[in-house]
């Protein structure tokens, strides 16, 4: 049996049970720490993938990052919750980017050991379901969600470490997600609603010929090096439900600047051998394009990537934004382009 039934359990009896919270000032990172492993990065990902096979959860892609210099191994996988989604349901179809489930598999320090990170969907949650009526049954969904993550990567040898990891924030900053400390002037002070571009718009009968050309569109896009931010590849096509399909998209040059942007100015972990100690932020990738039916309407919506980088890449310190100031901006316009190029 693919679903493990006391998981089910977990899942049913937190949907149920009195609704979750957390302490004002509890620190909850949008990544968590999960796993050092003790074999190797190709034997920590095979081991994973059969215990994810083994779980309810569905891997609907992987992912392998070029890391700068490629000094560093990561792979992200992309995965979602028939559980959660269907949690879900009720809510907004603009709030599907919460059910993307995301781990990493990445080397880092001296020994270039390999490690399990995760996308938190707790912090997820309190993002995209802030002002939903049934908050405390979506945070109660992701927490067992989560739990069943932890479970998996616990089949990989090594010690489990489940901890919160940077960029970290209170519940209430979460729910008020606009950015962070002097840099909200950048996402121009916006939730992740207003944060959402709309690339294209059409009637709601337009929806699936919307959906294949966005699909026509990144399959024909030629993606360029690192020094270049155009051209586009799917990583992942998740169909959520029927008015909402979820597009996952990367390209070298995201990649090249995440990683080395919270690498720039971290001290920790960072040395000769382990120049790239942001490889730990990879679990962002890839980044969204979502096609929903709303209102009537058929939208393509992506994100202001000054709010997505904040929102994951805070912690790489103000300096760092201020020095990569035009990066964002070239990532949305070249997604832009790319979705665009089929119309």
């Amino acid at each position: 049996m693919k679903a493990r039934t006391f998981m089910a359990v977990v899942t049913i009896t937190a949907l149920f049970s009195a609704p979750f919270s957390f302490a004002a000032d509890d620190e909850i990172g949008i990544f968590e720490l999960l796993h050092a492993s003790t074999v190797s990065f190709e034997e920590t990902n095979s081991v994973l993938e059969a215990s994810l096979a083994e779980s309810s959860l569905v891997l609907h892609a992987t992912h392998d990052v070029r890391v700068p210099d490629r000094r560093h191994r990561a792979r992200v996988y992309v995965l979602t919750s028939p559980s959660y989604v269907s949690a879900a349901a009720g809510e907004a179809a603009r709030t599907i980017s919460a059910q993307i489930l995301r781990i990493a598999v990445f080397t880092q320090g001296d020994s270039q050991s390999t490690y399990i990170n995760m996308a938190n969907p707790v912090a997820h949650a309190m993002v995209y379901y802030a002002n939903s009526s049934n908050y405390d049954a979506m945070i109660a969904a992701a927490t067992a969600v989560a739990d069943e993550i932890r479970d998996s990567v616990a089949a990989v040898p090594g010690e489990a470490r489940s901890v919160q990891a940077e960029p970290i924030r209170s519940e209430k900053h979460y729910r008020k997600y606009k950015g962070d400390g002097p840099a909200r002037m950048m996402a121009k002070f916006r939730t992740f609603e207003k944060s959402q571009l709309i690339i294209a718009e059409e009637d709601e009968a337009s929806f699936a010929d919307v959906v294949a050309r966005v699909e026509a569109s990144l399959a024909n896009s030629t993606v360029a090096d690192a020094e270049d931010s155009q051209g586009w590849e799917s990583v992942a096509t998740i169909r959520l439900r029927d008015d909402a399909v979820y597009f996952g998209v990367t390209n070298p040059y995201i990649e090249d600047k995440m990683v080395r942007i919270n690498s720039r100015f971290r001290k920790d972990g960072k040395s000769e051998t382990s120049p790239y100690p942001g490889v730990d932020h990879v679990t962002a990738l890839p980044t969204d394009v979502l096609v929903i039916r709303e209102g009537g309407r058929t939208f393509v919506l992506h994100y202001g990537q000054m709010w997505r980088m904040q929102l994951y890449f805070w912690d790489s310190g103000y300096r760092a934004f201020t020095a990569n100031v035009g990066v964002p901006s070239k990532i949305a316009n070249s997604i832009e382009d790319t979705i665009n190029e089929s119309r």
